[in-house]
């Protein structure tokens, strides 16, 4: 094979240098490749995808690797690779573009485009050969350069047409206005039990996705209903008591469809039983066979809901899967520096040095290995993990047939059931699962490893930070608030001008050109406060209003409210779009606007909490027909429609007694309540500056103390963990 080299060798992205070695003559976005389209009248070839896509690897093995498709891209088209985890900007603009005509989108995405960046024809992957309904690339290819040669006014005219149509909607949904109130919660709820899967869990059939948004919005509609964290209100009429019994059987049920789906999650093949963490999605409805890509913001996410739950039941399972989680990006997702890695693909090779390889080769297993790795153990284990030995894929989930003779570990039996068939106890019957994972992964650990993204994405790190600092207060392990702050710190070092004030998006061998966009200041800053309460380390909420300021002053919509998820600053990117809908990732708008509702708190700043305001109504049009699209969003409305409430605990941080009154507030889950602590020190100095009510906050007969408040209006301080656990309680 001829040896290739291209303009992606320069680059940093693990994604862009995977097609370094192409026979397409690749450029990576930017003014180069533009001018040379301008220059010579040629159409863009745009190819958008993410380096552990598994569809991206396929697509540039059968297309781009081929010399005879190469030389027709090379010759029609000027080619460009754009990674979209670099620049979520350039594939949310295409991406619209194409689910607009197409009604689907995915990765990898092709996209041909003016040489005004102006899209006009658009897909996803392309087969070599006619397939699955779809045309051969190498004949959309011909097709799409004789009709630029033969029209390109008139599709020059068209991709202008489609772009300004494209801009209207965006202003469109702007100017449509939509009644928030209480009444969309009920919505929300009602619009997801309708998807929900009373069998399986989750919210579709399959491909099924985990979706942490609406697990959020699930437990947060629970605590409403249960009026969670302030006392009930006296004197209710009897229609009050029945709407009041409706409003609690609904928030049951939906604590119940978080709960059994966090149950399923785990227990299915998309939970790596034995290196921890989630796959991306499944490809069937049980959660068995899975997409087998590991991603960092599922990881945050997820580990986030299982605390929450955990919090909610006090049940262990959900605290086990959490720091499964933890533990499991702590080990392969975290460089020694600081910071987390962004994914893990799907496929590996199935052996070193040979260049077969297959998606999830690392982690399935056939009954053979389980048999000569466990020994004695291996009965208990097979039954327990539904291991058979012609593979356990359930029928229709492997249509490639690739997981044939192959395990896909799943618990098919509780601990319970296990115990009870082979007459042992259920904690005789835990060690052993565990021994058996231990030593399952002491000989995984020697295949070769899928392909690791090892770039460091600040909104990512972002959703990871808020992740460890909660675990830190849940399960009071101060190592968990350790690992967030470190990379919080390798945040403000590497990603953060301090001159400029501005955020960078991402860290590989150095700092990118790239500034930050709106979800990066988004969910660092969430991720911010969130290490405030569990640090208390009052530099980290200092960071949060500075980052705060910069993306207000960049991206916020003064004129229709909400954040763009663009600065606008490139002006290749021909549209500024804001972010409707909370998906894998929750929107830009919907993360801030709960930021700024508790930031408005810490500093008694109005105009923060204004600001969020504008951000919710900026969205009323979605929110009213259909909230269940932004369920994140609907945690902030939830904030906004609620009295401001503050735990505030007066003491030193080392205190014993502060701590078993911060332990006890960690017992409970409080949504919608900040927590703040007064140590007499520079922390509460700086808090005091805008708010009277904390300056005055002190310790009682020199002990430590809890006020609980609403709007810093405090019930009497408290001094012991049980008077305070009945407060909280609303007992």
């Amino acid at each position: 094979m001829p040896h290739h080299s291209n303009r992606l060798a320069r680059e940093k992205s693990p994604y862009l240098l995977q097609h370094a070695q192409n026979p397409v003559d690749w450029y990576p976005w930017g003014e180069e490749a533009f001018a040379k389209a301008r220059q010579e009248n040629k159409p863009i070839f745009l190819s958008i995808g993410y380096s552990t896509c598994h569809w991206c690897h396929v697509m540039a093995h059968e297309s781009f690797e081929d010399e005879q498709t190469a030389a027709i891209m090379n010759r029609e088209f000027v080619n460009i690779k754009v990674d979209r985890e670099e620049r979520p900007d350039v594939d949310r603009v295409y991406m619209t573009f194409v689910q607009a005509t197409t009604g689907g989108g995915g990765w990898p995405m092709s996209v041909w485009l003016t040489p005004e960046l102006k899209p006009f024809v658009g897909g996803t992957y392309f087969p070599p050969e006619d397939r699955y309904g779809q045309p051969a690339f190498r004949k959309v290819l011909e097709r799409v350069a004789t009709a630029w040669k033969e029209n390109h006014s008139k599709i020059a005219e068209q991709g202008s047409r489609i772009v300004d149509a494209l801009r209207e909607s965006q202003t469109a949904q702007a100017a449509i206005d939509g009644k928030i109130d209480t009444g969309i919660f009920e919505k929300a709820y009602e619009q997801l039990d309708r998807s929900y899967d009373p069998s399986e869990g989750g919210f579709s059939t399959s491909p099924k996705f985990p979706r942490p948004v609406a697990l959020n919005f699930l437990t947060r509609f629970y605590a409403r209903s249960r009026g969670i964290g302030f006392q009930p209100m006296k004197g209710q009429s009897g229609s009050d008591h029945r709407q009041d019994a409706d409003a609690t059987n609904m928030g049951k049920h939906a604590l119940e469809m978080a709960l059994f789906t966090l149950r399923k999650m785990a227990a299915g093949g998309m939970h790596d039983h034995v290196g921890g963490g989630f796959h991306r999605y499944s490809v069937d409805r049980y959660w068995h066979v899975p997409h087998f890509e590991k991603m960092l913001y599922d990881q945050a996410q997820l580990a986030t809901d299982y605390l929450d739950a955990f919090q909610i039941t006090q049940d262990r399972q959900y605290e086990s899967v959490a720091r499964d989680i933890l533990d499991y990006v702590a080990r392969d997702m975290t460089p020694k520096d600081g910071g987390f890695f962004s994914a893990e693909d799907a496929d590996s090779h199935f052996e070193f040095g040979k260049s077969e390889h297959g998606e999830g080769a690392f982690y399935y297993w056939t009954e053979k290995q389980i048999d000569d790795a466990l020994g004695a153990d291996s009965g208990l284990f097979k039954f327990h993990y539904g291991v058979q030995p012609h593979g356990n894929a359930p029928e229709g989930s492997d249509p490639q047939d690739e997981f044939r003779g192959k395990n896909i570990l799943i618990e098919r039996h509780t601990l319970s059931e296990s115990a009870t068939h082979f007459k042992k106890s259920e904690d005789e019957v835990r060690q052993s699962l565990a021994r058996s994972r231990e030593k399952l992964l002491s000989i995984r650990v020697k295949r070769p490893r899928p392909h690791l993204d090892d770039k460091i994405i600040a909104a990512w790190n972002g959703l990871m930070i808020s992740a460890y600092a909660r675990a830190g207060q849940v399960l009071d392990e101060p190592r968990y608030v350790e690992t967030a702050t470190r990379s919080a710190r390798f945040l403000r070092t590497h990603l953060y001008d301090e001159k400029s004030k501005l955020l960078f998006r991402n860290y590989r061998e150095g700092r990118s050109d790239i500034e930050g966009f709106a979800d990066d200041y988004s969910f660092v800053i969430q991720g911010l406060v969130d290490l405030y309460e569990a640090s208390f380390d009052v530099e980290w909420l200092k960071f949060a209003v500075e980052l705060q300021e910069t993306q207000d002053r960049l991206f916020f919509d003064e004129k229709n409210g909400g954040y763009f998820s663009t600065s606008g600053k490139d002006k290749n990117v021909v549209m500024r779009m804001k972010d409707d809908n909370d998906s894998a990732e929750p929107a830009a708008s919907s993360v801030t606007a709960l930021n700024l509702l508790r930031l408005s708190q810490f500093r008694d700043d109005k105009q923060l909490e204004d600001r969020a305001r504008k951000t919710i109504d900026a969205f009323g049009s979605t929110i009213s027909s259909f909230p269940s699209a932004m369920p994140q969003m609907l945690a902030a409305v939830d904030f906004s429609l609620s009295k401001p409430r503050q735990i505030v605990i007066a003491g030193r941080i080392d205190n014993t007694d502060t701590k078993a009154l911060l332990k006890e507030v960690h017992r409970h889950f409080l949504p919608k309540t900040i927590l703040i602590l007064a140590d007499g020190g520079e922390s509460q100095k700086y808090l005091g500056e805008e708010n009277e009510a904390i300056r005055a906050m002190s310790m009682i007969d020199g002990k430590p103390a809890a006020y609980v408040c609403e709007n810093f209006i405090c019930k009497a301080p408290v001094t012991d963990p049980k008077s305070l656990a009945k407060l909280l309680s609303g007992r």
